[in-house]
């Protein structure tokens, strides 16, 4: 189920506020809990009893933590036997056909026979709820949390369906308390709304109308493709991410918030970045975090010589390229950024902090740009050749057919790379996430209670004319 489908937003969404708001505060968690089920079963109906059962058994696997002494060896064996369920299980959905098909590649050259292999189905969500379930464990291991205090608690935090599907990457320290007791206010819960509001706007009415412009090139025969239509693919393409992830993330912090659960920022504008490590501070923060707090520090962080400290960075690196896809295009993408990673602490962050930001910025966000394409591009030929078209020789004009023309300027998508450009990248621009954070206090809220609700609706409005007259367009990160 998608958030910017009829479905949730009139069937799904109201269905489950009534329901939340009208049952007793200790039945709420079960109201939450069996409408998440619902919502993963709608899209994964066969996966549904795995995600159940194996959340069964990581609860139990943590009470036995909890219940070993701290540093023991028990503890840490109860430990390795989760991460090997719960990343086994991650492999077998995610990489066992990339293994295969690998393998083949490589049978084939050999002159070997190739063995039959039945396609392994990927379930929806899998790379986002073990990574809950690894933060789950590991606090308890490490004493940050308390296991959760009933099965049910422990399933509603891996299932909770605003966070679901594509995150964010929610750490349970960060909500283990709130799972428990959380704040309800007419403010909050409209500010919850609005931030949904706003992160539809950026999915429906942003990043579906550059989609047909990205799409448009990257999945056009190269020969017809010119540099200056490379650039304008290579660019929408950006711009595409960038709203659909975060407009996602939005949505699902204001739907936490209508809830009354609090997450954490996902984005802030990362597009403004002077290098890459300001660009992994601002961009998809929560797995930033989770992948420093449970792999890089782990593995030593910082605290060791310099060789092993690359070393780490690397790792993280090309493990998050590989989390992302199973194909060798993401591990490229991985290791582009531990290359420009590596830089900046080589030399680079100490440059750009000293150079003006209209130097840097742009500079890191074509770098950034340049990246994309492995992520987007489905196969190596697919995005060297495309990374070739945008330096072609002024000479070579490829026959650019007018059907790619029509459809890479049509005006919808080219003004809104316009409107995406502006909101990345136009300095001083406030931010509609800190207009409605509840933080601000509730006395500026209440005050602005009827504008910002206005505001809201016109956004779902526009929305919801938008997605009457178009296509299916998923959330890119639901391939994850």
């Amino acid at each position: 189920m998608v958030f910017s489908s009829f479905l949730f937003l009139f069937l799904f969404l109201p269905g489950t506020l009534a329901a939340y708001y009208l049952a007793p505060t200790r039945f709420r968690n079960a109201v939450l809990l069996a409408a998440s089920l619902v919502f993963y079963a709608w899209g994964a109906p066969r996966f549904v009893l795995v995600l159940v059962a194996g959340t069964w058994i990581d609860w139990t696997i943590s009470r036995a933590i909890h219940a070993a002494p701290m540093r023991s060896t028990a503890r840490r064996r109860w430990l390795v036997l989760s991460l090997v369920l719960n990343l086994g299980l991650l492999a077998w959905f995610k990489y066992a056909n990339f293994a295969v098909e690998e393998f083949r590649l490589i049978a084939g050259m050999l002159g070997w026979g190739a063995a039959p292999w039945a396609a392994v189905a990927l379930p929806i969500g899998i790379s986002f709820f073990t990574f809950h379930k690894i933060s789950y464990l590991v606090d308890v291991h490490e004493g940050v949390s308390e296991p959760a205090a009933s099965y049910p608690l422990c399933l509603l935090y891996i299932v909770l369906f605003p966070q679901l599907i594509a995150g964010p990457i929610v750490r349970y320290h960060d909500v283990d308390r709130q799972l428990v007791s959380r704040e309800h206010s007419l403010s909050r819960f409209v500010a919850g709304l609005c931030r949904f509001c706003v992160g539809m706007a950026k999915k429906v009415l942003v990043a579906n109308a550059i989609a047909g412009t990205a799409d448009a090139v990257f999945g056009a025969p190269i020969a017809s493709v010119s540099t200056g239509i490379a650039w304008v693919g290579v660019l929408a393409y950006s711009f595409q991410i960038y709203f659909d992830f975060s407009g996602y993330s939005d949505m699902a912090i204001g739907l936490g918030r209508m809830f009354g659960i609090e997450f954490l920022e996902n984005f802030d504008r990362p597009y403004r970045s002077r290098d890459f490590t300001e660009f992994w501070q601002r961009w998809h923060i929560s797995l930033s975090r989770f992948m420093r707090e449970y792999l890089y520090i782990p593995l030593g962080g910082n605290r060791v010589p310099t060789v092993r400290l690359y070393l780490n960075l690397w790792i993280v690196f090309l493990l998050s390229g590989l989390w992302h896809g199973a194909s060798w295009t993401f591990i490229a993408w991985g290791a582009y950024q531990g290359v420009f990673l590596s830089l900046d602490k080589l030399f680079w962050h100490r440059i750009a902090m000293r150079l003006p930001r209209f130097v840097t910025v742009p500079l890191t966000f074509l770098l950034v740009t340049l990246g994309w394409v492995f992520f987007r591009a489905e196969t190596f030929g697919k995005a060297f050749a495309l990374l070739r078209r945008l330096v072609l020789p002024p000479g070579v004009v490829p026959e650019v057919t007018p059907m790619l023309l029509a459809r890479v300027l049509d005006h919808r998508g080219i003004t809104m790379m316009v409107v995406a450009a502006v909101v990345c990248f136009l300095p001083g621009l406030p931010r509609p996430a800190r207009w409605i954070d509840p933080a601000a206090g509730a006395r500026h809220l209440a005050g602005a209670l009827v504008p910002i609700t206005a505001a809201g609706l016109a956004m779902l409005l526009l929305c919801i004319c938008a997605l009457a007259n178009s296509s299916f367009n998923p959330f890119i990160y639901f391939r994850f």
